[in-house]
């Protein structure tokens, strides 16, 4: 499975971005999807993760009420969609998808991941 993502760029605080992840893959409807982000000297963080469906989610606590994670089964493509930045929000996010991930136990472990995106940076000035 090959993940494009894209939608990232400069944002004021207090503003949105949205992310786009596009899958390769004809069954990116078996897959949960997620993403991570790492920021300049920091290891990389869980922020989202979403189940095969759609239908259950989980944040990290630091962006719960302000990002939002869905998916589009037909289109192959996953979202993330970010308001109320802030300027520790600034870091390279990165698109998962993972076929073993316990959902709602270890979906926030990053080796419980198969494929990551090349990333795409988002930066949020004060």
């Amino acid at each position: 499975v090959q993940l494009q993502a894209s939608g990232g760029g400069l944002a004021q605080a207090g503003g949105s971005l949205r992310l786009s992840c596009a899958a390769s893959e004809h069954t990116f409807d078996t897959y949960v999807m997620g993403w991570f982000r790492q920021a300049s000297g920091k290891e990389r963080e869980f922020v989202a993760a979403i189940n095969w469906s759609g239908g259950v989610t989980y944040y990290k606590d630091s962006v719960k009420g302000r990002f939002t994670i869905s998916r589009d089964n037909a289109k192959n493509t996953a979202y993330l969609q970010m308001n109320s930045l802030k300027p520790e929000d600034t870091a390279v996010y990165l698109c998962v998808a993972g076929y073993r991930v316990l959902f709602g136990i270890s979906h926030t472990h990053k080796d419980q991941y198969d494929y990551w995106g090349q990333g795409t940076q988002v930066t949020v000035s004060s």
